[in-house]
């Protein structure tokens, strides 16, 4: 059986490098190739991803060897290298893209310098016409002929004039286009290289792993059993560690992982980010401090460990009187429920609920979807589950559900700010527009990587007993 086995695993990895070598040209070589020939390469590493993922959920199904745990982490190291050459095949690609748009934007920018100068030289002349008085006419030297033919310039001035005008706004409106495109792609440019790079650390974490297991199974230190006693041991304590939940208290990890399992299978979104997202809102709920509505009418609240009082506690319009609602329809004490404080030296509001840091005015706008995933009729922003698949609900209308990592981080710049994770701005001292980071990316980032610890350390050590 244990022969079988290990030429099972054998047969599984070896058929899709045949293919791949037989039908693909997935290469990290980008100098000197085309778009097209770019693009063919990218679509030839999304089918090297595809394969190894197959073959990797296939190893998930056999029994758990020395052999399993090996062909496990080496269709996950190749599945991610061959995403690595992907998003470099998408970097020189988007290079390409933006050399182009840089150009076709120099050429539209000279159009409007032209036009600019060519509506001063005829405003000058216009102005030089319009300065002729009747006296002057009539006193002039020039005789009635000439002058009627300045006035034949003056309209025909006239109607150059209003031609360079209406020219002048189409450039101006198709440059400003261009430029829009040219932030894009720069900033897709952006993420895929952060992209590239969580993929080459997912590459060095598997590879060390690998390695380790390897050398046990040569040197014969432990049985197989022994290893699967020490990980089933592991995932006990992982199991049981406490998760921090802000106005919630802390959970055991496995609970959390359930609940985000649920809200993965009812939106598509990976539990290792709703988890990333759901402990970056408990470190930035303690930091930022809970707080109590002390006045109904004015939204003031107070901080519960300070005593201090913020005028700006919570939206008196847009957001309090969705919060009495929602705390009238769960039978909670709206002077007694905790929210949180406003950021010091940040312009805004507090008031955000639960764990996972709603404001009552975006829990209202998806609490339909809410009540529909989780079959209550009044969600509970407090309640651990509700809360976590509200923030699965959220992740998903923001784009995670590809499990792309530049999606995910753009989902979390969302959740967190409203925004992409990049904003575009015009340097004056350059001329020129450039793609700079926006309010969220640092939020995006950490979750992005905390993510990234949860699937490495927590969930993965459970998946793979």
């Amino acid at each position: 059986m244990s022969k079988f086995l290990t030429f099972f695993i054998a047969l599984s990895l070896a058929m899709p490098l045949s293919v791949t070598v037989a039908q693909s040209s997935c290469t990290s070589e980008t100098a000197g190739k085309s778009r097209a020939q770019l693009e063919q390469e990218l679509e030839a590493c999304n089918r090297e991803i595809a394969q190894w993922q197959e073959t990797l959920n296939k190893t998930r199904e056999v029994s758990a060897s020395y052999s399993r745990d090996v062909a496990l982490l080496t269709a996950k190291i190749n599945a991610a290298q061959a995403n690595i050459k992907a998003k470099n095949n998408q970097i020189a690609s988007l290079g390409k893209d933006i050399a182009a748009k840089q150009s076709k934007i120099n050429v539209l920018d000279s159009r409007i310098d032209r036009g600019r100068r060519a509506i001063a030289d005829i405003l000058r002349k216009t102005n030089d016409i319009n300065s002729y008085s009747l006296v002057e006419a009539v006193l002039s030297d020039k005789d009635l002929s000439e002058f009627f033919v300045d006035m034949d310039t003056y309209t025909s001035t006239e109607e150059a004039l209003s031609e360079l005008f209406a020219e002048l706004r189409t450039v101006k409106k198709l440059t400003e286009s261009e430029k829009a495109a040219l932030a894009k792609k720069r900033e897709q440019e952006a993420a895929n290289k952060a992209a590239m790079e969580a993929a080459k650390k997912e590459v060095e974490i598997s590879q060390a792993e690998k390695k380790t297991l390897l050398a046990v199974s040569q040197n014969k230190e432990k049985t197989y059993a022994q290893i699967v006693a020490e990980r089933q041991a592991n995932a006990a304590k992982i199991r049981a560690v406490l998760f921090p939940l802000v106005d919630a208290g802390a959970i055991p990890f496995g609970t959390a992982l359930q609940y985000a399992e649920t809200a993965s299978r009812a939106t598509g979104v990976r539990p290792a980010l709703i988890l990333g997202v759901l402990q970056q809102e408990s470190d930035l709920g303690a930091n930022v401090g809970r707080c109590i509505i002390t006045d109904l009418s004015t939204g003031q609240t107070k901080n519960v460990n300070t005593g201090y009082v913020w005028q700006n506690g919570i939206h008196p319009t847009r957001d309090l009187p969705l919060l009495q609602n929602i705390l009238n329809k769960l039978g909670r004490d709206p002077l007694n429920t905790r929210v949180s404080c406003p950021i010091a030296g940040v312009p805004g509001y507090g008031g955000a609920m639960g764990p996972t840091q709603f404001i009552p005015s975006t829990w209202n706008l998806i609490a339909g979807k809410i009540s529909a995933a989780t079959g209550k009729t009044t969600p509970d922003p407090w309640n651990p589950a509700d809360a976590i698949m509200a923030a699965a609900i959220l992740l998903a209308g923001n784009g995670a559900t590809t499990q792309d990592w530049t999606n995910e981080r753009t989902a979390a710049c969302k959740y967190y700010s409203g925004q992409t994770c990049y904003k575009t701005v015009y340097n004056s001292k350059t001329g020129k527009y450039e793609v700079v980071a926006n309010v969220g990316l640092s939020y995006g980032n950490k979750v992005m990587s905390r993510a990234t610890t949860i699937q490495t350390t927590m969930i993965d050590p459970l998946q793979n007993l």
